[in-house]
């Protein structure tokens, strides 16, 4: 299936509600912060971002007059304060912002900070977005369900996200797949059964090869592997049901193919099973965040009608569960999805509990 066809050429931006909003403020989400996206899209001039082999990153780096960049610097680094410290300007004077980039490609258009500490070198990058419902509702299930915590904050209409680190998807598979050992090829093949299951669970999509991070981590005599979601943009928007599967976009074909070659398919099935009872624990373990994130999520606006009918119509066929049929909302979707997970596996638990009794 081609991309065009599989999905929409672009996704609208949704309005926080009031109630999303209120709950951004419970759980200090929404902060004041000194600046807005709008005011970085004053610079004055851009150069081209290139890689290190020179190709075209599809960043640019801006520039502003003296004048006000002296203004932005001074507010980016309060936001970076609000955002990885207290608030307070008692660090102020050891950050410097080395680099403020633009992104020419997607729907969200980022700008990308680069804050280094003068005392030590060392850096970090957060990013400032454009507000949008769908963006916030990916990035708290992220935070909720998902292995990572995550650290973001919005004040009308933007939006701060911490960085996230690890070796993009596409430079992975193009530059490091390749030397990695059969043995790390297989647990890369796991891995991207489990994220493939939650992704598809929490209706996250385009997970193409460059919106999540491969992170390798060092254990003792070998490396561990890990795969994370880095762009929420298209959480439960598309109507087709493979939208939320990585596996079917062309970008991870090397991935799939990894799977197909390194692992059985009960092996597959034992890993689909592990992580959809590793996110119903944490919908257990959320308490009451999740259902107040859900509730608010059944009321909004966040996708199409066409969209709604025609995913709610292939999770039936998938699930045989009447209630998605009902749905009239995309949160509606979302929040069945989760709940007929959870309830699988109560009574997946309940059988086994009455079956050592007997």
């Amino acid at each position: 299936m081609s991309e065009e066809k599989l999905m929409s050429k672009k996704k609208p931006a949704y309005p926080v509600s009031k109630r999303l909003d209120g709950y951004l403020h419970k759980y200090s989400r929404k902060i004041e912060i000194p600046i807005f996206y709008e005011d970085l899209l004053r610079f004055s001039g851009s150069v081209v971002v290139y890689d290190d082999d020179e190709n075209d990153t599809l960043w640019v780096r801006v520039y502003y007059s003296d004048f006000e960049r002296e203004e932005i610097d001074l507010s980016l680094k309060k936001v970076y304060s609000i955002l990885h410290s207290d608030g307070s300007d008692r660090i102020l004077e050891y950050l410097n912002i080395d680099a403020i980039d633009y992104c020419t490609f997607g729907n969200s258009k980022p700008f990308r900070i680069k804050v280094r500490n003068i005392l030590n070198d060392n850096y970090t990058y957060f990013y400032v977005k454009k507000t949008d419902a769908s963006r916030v509702y990916g990035l708290e299930l992220e935070h909720i369900l998902s292995p990572y915590n995550l650290n973001f904050l919005v004040y009308e209409d933007t939006l701060i996200e911490e960085h996230i680190t690890g070796v993009p998807g596409d430079v992975f598979i193009k530059d490091m797949l390749p030397n990695c050992t059969e043995a790390e090829k297989a647990q890369l093949a796991k891995e991207f059964v489990k994220f493939n299951e939650r992704c598809m669970i929490r209706l996250l999509g385009d997970m193409r090869s460059y919106n999540y991070v491969i992170v390798p981590t060092h254990d003792f005599d070998h490396v561990v592997y890990k795969i994370r979601a880095i762009d929420f943009d298209q959480q439960c928007f598309e109507g087709k049901l493979k939208v939320y599967r990585p596996q079917f976009f062309k970008e991870n074909f090397q991935m799939v193919e990894l799977v197909r070659t390194k692992l059985q398919k009960y092996s597959v099935d034992q890993y689909k099973i592990e992580e959809r009872s590793i996110v119903a624990k944490r919908i257990l373990s959320s308490g009451n965040r999740i259902k107040r994130l859900m509730g608010i999520a059944r009321m909004d606006n966040i996708s199409l009608p066409e969209n709604i009918e025609r995913l709610k119509l292939e999770i039936y066929d998938l699930t045989k569960d009447i209630n998605f049929k009902k749905s009239n909302t995309m949160g509606e979707v979302l929040s069945l999805a989760l709940d007929f997970v959870r309830r699988n596996y109560e009574d997946m638990s309940m059988k086994q509990i009455l079956g050592n009794g007997a």
